[in-house]
Order: C-alpha cells, then sequence, then structure tokens
C-alpha cells in the first residue's frame, strides 16, 4: 500500500504515486542519510572498504538493494513513506517476533545441522531482531521483483511467484499449527526439488579437506593459515586479546563442547573481504584442533564484529534492547531462534574497540558444507515456479520455530497460531498487498539506485570519496 493510498484500496504497478510526489533531492537526502547513519563509524574507519561496497551497489538496482537494508526500514518503519503497508496484518504480538531482517533472494543456502543433516534454510543473520512478521516477506517479495525485473521477466510471471511464494509460506505456517514438534521439517536431500536440490548436492561433494587446503598449510606437522591476500598476521598483543576473547567464546556454547584437545587453538589471523555487508568490521580467522588430532578435521572459525540490526532502529522495544549484552551476543541468539539446531559453533565474545570499551563480536564456523543458489542461472519461468514456493517454506520455517517454544524466551507469542488467526480466510488480500508493495518498492528501489550512484559520484557521503 502507498503512503496516499486509503487502506485497503488497490493500485495499478505503474501508478506508484512515489513516481510524482517524491522529490529527487528530498530523496537522495533520504538515502545518504539511512547510509550514515548506519554505516558513519565504519565508513570513518575503512573508507576504501566502503568505496569497495558502494562501488558494488552501483552496478545494479539489486546490489544497491542488498546493500540498504538500512533504507528498507526507514521506508516501512514508523515514520517511512510505507510504513502502514502491512498495518491489517500486524497486531501487537505479531509486531514482535524474531525475524531474520533482510531477507533477500539470495540469503538462502545450505548449512550442515547440528543433528548433521545437509539442510537448506535462510542464512545470513547479521540483522536478525525482533520486528513485524510482514518485514521478511515483504523485502523478500521486492528483492524478487527486482531480480525477475533485471531478468526482463514480465510482470504477470512477477505476480505469480509472490503468489506461490506467500500461499506456500501460510501453507507451511498451518504445517506447524498442526504438529507437535516445531523443529522436525527442513529441506533436505530427501524432500527438496530443482534448484535447492541441486544447492544440496553440491554441498554434499564438499570436504573439510578441501576448505583446509585452500585457507591453510601444514607446517612442521601442524597446521596454520597460509599467508596471501586478505590475511593480517597479529602481534602478540593483539594475539594475546584474541584468545582471551576466543577462550570467553567457549562458554557460550550449548553444553558440552570440549574433549581433551577439541577447541585447541591452533592459529589466528586478521582476515579482510568477507564480504559486501561486512565492510569496516573487523574480523578474524581462528583455527582450532577438530574432533582428533589427526590433520584433516581442524576447523575453522570466523570471529566477525557485529553491528547495529538495521530493524532495531525502528523497532522501539526496551525489553529487546536489554536483552542482549551486545551485538554479537543478538546475532548468535537470534540465529539460534531462527535457525533450529544451528552451527555447533556459534557463540559470541567481545574484544576491545578503539575507545577500551568492549564491542560484541560473533562467532561461527566457515563450513565447507555452504552452497549458494545460482541466480545468474534461474532465469526459466518453470525452474523459478519450482524454487520460489520452497524458498516460502524455508521462511515460515523460521518464523515458526522462533516462538514460545524455542529455546529462548525474548518472544512468548505462539507465531503460527497467531498468523493463523490474522490471516484467517484473507489470503488473496495478503497476496494482494504483498504483491503490491513489492512492485511499488521495486520502482523505487530502482530509481534509488540512480540517486544512490549520482550522490556517490558527487561526493555526497562525505567518508567515502568516489575515487
Amino acid at each position: 500500500m502507498t503512503p496516499d493510498a486509503p487502506e485497503g484500496a488497490t493500485t495499478s504497478h505503474a501508478d506508484d504515486p512515489s513516481a510524482t510526489t517524491d522529490d529527487d533531492a528530498a530523496r537522495t537526502e533520504l538515502v545518504v542519510g539511512a547510509l550514515v547513519e548506519a554505516f558513519e563509524p565504519l565508513m570513518k574507519a575503512d573508507p576504501h572498504g566502503f568505496r569497495t561496497k558502494f562501488r558494488k551497489m552501483a552496478r545494479d538496482p539489486y546490489a544497491f538493494y542488498r546493500g540498504t537494508a538500512c533504507l528498507f526500514y526507514a521506508d516501512v518503519g514508523r515514520d517511512g513513506a510505507w510504513a502502514r503497508f502491512d498495518a491489517r496484518w500486524v497486531d501487537d504480538d505479531l509486531a514482535r517476533v524474531w525475524i531474520q531482517g533482510d531477507l533477500h533472494a539470495e540469503n538462502f543456502g545450505t548449512y550442515l545441522d547440528a543433528e548433521g543433516r545437509l539442510v537448506f534454510d535462510v542464512n545470513d543473520f547479521d540483522e536478525a531482531y525482533v520486528g513485524h512478521w510482514t518485514w521478511d516477506l515483504a523485502r523478500f517479495c521486492a528483492s524478487l521483483a527486482l531480480l525477475c525485473w533485471q531478468k526482463a521477466l514480465p510482470d504477470d510471471l512477477i505476480d505469480d511467484l509472490i503468489d506461490a511464494y506467500v500461499r506456500a509460506y501460510l501453507d507451511q505456517v498451518e504445517h506447524y499449527r498442526q504438529v507437535a514438534d516445531d523443529t522436525e521439517w527442513a529441506l533436505t536431500l530427501d524432500n527438496a526439488e530443482g534448484a535447492v536440490l541441486d544447492a544440496l548436492h553440491v554441498a554434499k561433494l564438499s570436504t573439510r579437506v578441501e576448505l583446509l587446503e585452500s585457507m591453510t598449510v601444514v607446517d612442521d606437522y601442524r597446521r596454520r593459515f597460509a599467508d596471501g591476500s586478505g590475511v593480517r598476521r597479529l602481534d602478540d598483543d593483539e594475539m594475546g586479546r584474541v584468545r582471551d576473547a576466543f577462550e570467553r567464546y567457549l562458554d557460550t556454547l550449548p553444553g558440552s563442547r570440549r574433549g581433551a584437545v577439541t577447541f585447541d587453538l591452533l592459529d589466528a589471523v586478521g582476515r579482510s573481504g568477507f564480504g559486501i555487508g561486512s565492510a569496516g568490521l573487523p574480523a578474524y580467522s581462528l583455527l582450532i584442533e577438530g574432533y582428533t588430532q589427526a590433520l584433516d578435521n581442524d576447523v575453522v572459525l570466523s570471529l566477525k564484529q557485529a553491528n547495529v540490526a538495521a530493524p532495531s532502529r525502528v523497532v522501539d522495544d526496551e525489553r529487546g534492547r536489554a536483552h542482549f549484552e551486545h551485538h554479537g551476543h543478538r546475532t548468535a541468539i537470534s540465529q539460534r531462534a531462527l535457525q533450529a539446531r544451528a552451527d555447533r559453533f556459534l557463540g559470541w565474545t567481545s574484544l576491545p574497540g578503539p575507545d577500551g570499551e568492549e564491542v560484541g563480536f560473533v562467532v561461527s564456523e566457515v563450513s565447507p558444507y555452504e552452497a549458494d543458489l545460482d541466480w545468474d542461472e534461474l532465469s526459466e519461468p518453470d525452474e523459478l515456479s519450482l524454487l520460489v514456493p520452497q524458498l516460502g517454506r524455508a521462511t515460515a520455517k523460521i518464523h515458526c520455530v522462533a516462538d514460545q517454544e524455542s529455546d529462548q524466551d525474548l518472544v512468548t507469542v505462539n507465531v503460527e497460531d497467531a498468523i493463523g488467526r490474522r490471516v484467517g480466510g484473507d489470503v488473496e488480500a495478503l497476496v494482494a498487498d504483498l504483491t503490491r508493495f513489492a512492485h511499488e518498492y521495486a520502482v523505487r528501489s530502482r530509481r534509488d539506485h540512480q540517486l544512490f550512484v549520482d550522490a556517490f559520484r558527487g561526493g555526497a557521503l562525505e567518508h567515502v570519496a568516489p575515487a
């Protein structure tokens, strides 16, 4: 629903009022302001990293959309232009459930769960927080509309894909209303199809030895990280701080994880180049002894500074803020809530920041069993029609496992029952609202991309020069 449309009204895809009511200068100020608010300290700390990030965002509208979760929440938050697009679907309970926070089409992939199953699921929980259940759906649907537009697919196909995603989501929600164990269902080698099954097969062919050989060398019968681009050796003082942080991390792991040799720290290095979303965030790679002293089962961990979650900037929730020690704690706890049987190495710690205050870091395994969808190869309607409903079910899974029945006490509502009651028989209306939002916001994002490129080229982001 657009900001000027009465609640429940319908508009055509070409009838987006932002086309005539948005002033480019004011919108540019909002785009730049959202980026500065979200990243200014990091831009000051690492202007080169953000220059790389912003150039990647400048490539196309979808790359821009991926990098601007902060702008999305400025638009759907209380004072945003799309603040009431979901007013019909959100009550007090459903305004405060666990969400992934940055659910776009490329934030799905495989992992090896704590039970040893290869699972295809939502991934990347850096922005996870509590918020409206509809925000994840809306952000995904808009990303799908953008991707399909860039593939020159027609609007009616985009409509059909969004319809399939939302209906699969609601069908999976209904499944959770009928079963006792919310954690049992997952997309696995037994039930996946098409591109999802292909990703799981790629993950199954991967090995820990291949990962280790790509990142490490064996020196005097002991493995260490290989020197090379993006790898920074630590001096004694920094290594000492990292070791202390690692020891504190061990206390955050659930249950008894340590054996006679497991978790012995073999090596640690500073690391750059973790991805477009991690610009400016200090990061380390840790090499630890695996479950035996054999060289082929050592484990690589990432230790990455966590940032403020984008939804938290618009969610007024004192209990949520007080629940977390720091953003590393928030990231790990959110992932454990949303991802049933999560990475057994997932935890948190802290390191001293530039001002001496402790800064939160999230710790997780660099897994050899992670494989993403190859969206460049996904263009045909039949392929997308098989894929998208599976993504809808995966989205429902993270929402429904992260409720009063999960191992956390921040969200106390039964999500599947609350959604079922709220939507009721109005499935068509929910599909229509999300379809309308997806098209309108995709149009807005394509225009915002051009405004961003012009602003960046013109030096509007003062801490990051374009050249």
